[in-house]
């Protein structure tokens, strides 16, 4: 329970407003203090700063609060309350996984053994009842700052993760994403018995096009290919760019019939309309390799066996006269195809 009187804290004037420049996103506080009077004034201040704010009288419930990760990421929290105390409160956050919270921790006690046992539980900053206002804004701003800075790199880490996974030109899956998928899919269906899908699928004359149209015409086609390969296939199914006018899909758990069906949709989402370029529409079909890998026999079916299987039926596809798919299944030592 704080012991600061009414006066160390004023209420703020009437008419007085947020900070004039104001960032474009609203940033959340979560107030947990047991003093009403002292609670109700902090929450004002920082509504006039233009947080959105939570408040609650007890550790117990800010600790239910911070358990979701869409709580708020600054926290002002007293270190004496009922429940669960502040330092207290720092360890158990400090222990969870997910996004990263400021604490401004209150404490009534300035002693210096105090204040270090607060930062070593994990408060970021920690202020001494009673402080002046303007300290506490200032702080506050420090922790957004801090926040806005995290939020920044967190962004351009998951930035440079996607570029690192993906194609930069079609923005699918790159060659040595999809062949990590590949292989994660297999030890799955060695695990667990499943069918396993690969299909291999290629761009028909497509050296053609870059001859007749340019390589950035070429681009564009690449680009609408891997978009509409991506939204024909089921979401928990794999598109990548194996390389140059080539595409891998992994289908896991699909059968030999229903494999033949997705490549057949696939094959129609290309050829059925003409891609859109700048030079005008360009018609484009796509040869398909096809293999199945069936629940039995979990110990013979290796990445290279499914791979050199759908290269092997892509090449028949190919011989036979294009703008279809031929189906294999991936044995041992050799290519059963249709």
């Amino acid at each position: 329970m704080s012991n600061l009187p009414v006066t160390a804290l004023s209420m703020p004037p009437t008419g007085a407003g947020p900070d004039a420049a104001r960032t474009k996103t609203q940033h959340a506080v979560l107030i947990a203090e047991d003093d009403p009077i002292f609670r109700r004034v902090i929450a004002s201040w920082f509504k006039r700063w233009d947080y959105r704010v939570t408040v609650v009288d007890n550790g117990l419930d800010a600790w239910e609060i911070l358990k979701h990760d869409d709580a708020p990421q600054m926290i002002v929290l007293d270190w004496m309350m009922p429940g669960v105390d502040g330092v207290e409160l720092c360890r158990r956050i400090r222990s969870r996984e997910g996004p990263y919270r400021y604490v401004l921790l209150l404490t009534a006690n300035d002693n210096q053994q105090d204040v270090v046992t607060g930062l070593e539980a994990g408060a970021d900053d920690y202020l001494t009842k009673p402080f002046d206002v303007d300290e506490l804004h200032a702080r506050a701003r420090a922790g957004t700052r801090i926040l806005d800075l995290q939020a920044a790199l967190v962004q351009a880490h998951d930035a440079l993760k996607f570029e690192s996974a993906h194609d930069h030109l079609t923005t699918i899956w790159n060659r040595g994403a999809i062949m990590e998928l590949l292989i994660k899919e297999v030890e799955r269906r060695r695990r667990f018995e499943s069918t396993l899908g690969v299909i291999m699928a290629d761009l028909d004359f497509f050296k053609k096009i870059n001859d007749t149209y340019g390589h950035l015409i070429g681009d564009a086609v690449l680009r609408e290919a891997g978009r509409r390969l991506g939204a024909a296939v089921r979401t928990y199914d794999w598109v990548g760019r194996y390389g140059g006018e080539e595409f891998l899909i992994i289908a896991p758990g699909c059968e030999a019939a229903d494999l033949v069906v997705m490549a057949e949709r696939l094959r129609d989402c290309i050829g059925s309309v003409s891609i859109e370029t700048t030079a005008g529409p360009i018609a484009v079909t796509l040869s398909l390799g096809v293999v199945a890998a069936p629940a039995q026999g979990r110990d013979v079916v290796t990445c290279e066996t499914l791979l050199q299987a759908a290269d092997a039926a892509l090449y028949v596809a190919k011989e036979r006269g294009r703008n279809r798919a031929e189906l294999a299944l991936a044995t041992q030592n050799a290519v059963a195809g249709s």
